[in-house]
């Protein structure tokens, strides 16, 4: 199946593994489960949210006690198996049960009888650019961290003491290691593979990133070029500053990669500099939708003084062109009158004669 989570509790963690995928090009499944001893703020009492490559795309709860979609491309999964939706909701409701019998005894470990409290479980592969797999497991009580599982020695460390009568209750069952470490290295890659199928439009994408470079004026005579790429898919991407060619990491400030409504991405990357040094920094981007990594470097805003003599002549035009046809139409009208004054003199009007001359 799909799953062995998270809304704001879960923040940081969300932050912490979805964010750290920059400069790779890897594709990974993970799932947030989060746990609380009562419904606070709109929080439902039980929740997990899937993720592939970073973005939403099933979610399940406590109120809906149903798997519902996120993302319009999981919506295949019902075109290859009619039952995907059902297994994985009875499978859910399962864990549902299990999160919460779980939660009830890691309150006994800390004699906590009431208040509010919170249990989270955080797991997911990674299937990195040379084929090679990765995983994690871990656990998290009231915002801390708990346990974490280590598939390689097939051990828990306990972070917290508390922690140690879990691991201990784990440990003791070898079965529970041994099938974490299928799960994240075979079923999960399975799985992420399946997914990356069903939403290959979209999650196999590439669109190449803008960038562009901008200038602030900061104290002691200093200033700060901020380095900005945009509009870029997949999330993975890397960023450095170069001085005379090579990277500097001196004075830089790196912001992580954060999405857009339009699943596409924004990264940026600051540097203190000193103003008499500028022409000698470039800011390299090297994205997957790139032949060869974008090289930019700031540059002074258009002069408007071009603008403005365009602008003014065009006016000297209109003015000079407005005064030719005043010229113009003035003189034609002269011509008019004088022409039209001697054919009335030596016209036979019927007037004629009978108006004696004063």
């Amino acid at each position: 199946m799909g799953l062995p989570g998270a809304p704001a509790l879960l923040l940081g963690a969300l932050s912490l593994f979805l964010g750290g995928c920059e400069g790779s090009s890897s594709h990974s499944l993970q799932y947030f489960y989060t746990a609380v001893s009562e419904p606070n703020q709109g929080l439902p009492q039980f929740i997990i949210v899937g993720y592939v490559d970073g973005q939403l795309f099933v979610q399940y709860d406590s109120s809906t006690q149903r798997m519902q979609p996120r993302a319009s491309w999981i919506k295949k999964a019902e075109e290859f198996d009619s039952q995907y939706w059902n297994q994985q909701t009875r499978t859910l409701q399962n864990d549902e049960q299990v999160f919460r019998v779980s939660l009830q005894n890691v309150r006994g470990y800390y004699n906590q009888s009431g208040g509010f409290h919170s249990l989270q479980l955080m797991y997911g592969c990674e299937l990195r650019e040379d084929g090679s797999p990765g995983g994690y497991q871990q656990d998290a009580y009231d915002g801390r961290d708990y346990l974490s599982f280590d598939k390689e020695t097939l051990t828990w460390t306990a972070v917290d003491p508390k922690a140690q009568f879990t691991k201990d209750k784990w440990e003791k069952d070898p079965a529970i290691a041994q099938g974490w470490k299928a799960y994240l290295e075979e079923i999960c890659i399975e799985w992420l593979q399946r997914y990356l199928e069903y939403g290959k439009e979209t999650l196999l994408r590439r669109d190449p990133p803008v960038g562009k470079v901008t200038r602030k004026e900061g104290y002691d005579d200093r200033e700060t070029l901020v380095c900005q790429a945009y509009g870029f898919y997949p999330k993975a991407i890397d960023v450095t500053w170069r001085k005379d060619g090579e990277v500097w990491q001196e004075g830089t400030f790196h912001r992580s990669v954060a999405p857009y409504p339009d699943r596409t991405y924004h990264a940026w990357l600051s540097i203190e500099i000193d103003p008499k040094e500028r022409d000698l920094y470039r800011c390299h981007v090297d994205h997957a939708s790139l032949g060869e990594p974008l090289v930019l470097a700031w540059e002074a805003p258009a002069s408007n003084l071009g603008l403005i003599i365009g602008c003014v002549a065009v006016v000297v035009l209109l003015i000079v062109a407005g005064i030719a046809l005043a010229w113009f139409y003035n003189k034609k009208r002269q011509e008019g009158y004088k022409a039209a004054s001697t054919n009335d003199r030596s016209s036979s009007s019927s007037s004629e004669g009978r108006n004696p001359t004063v």
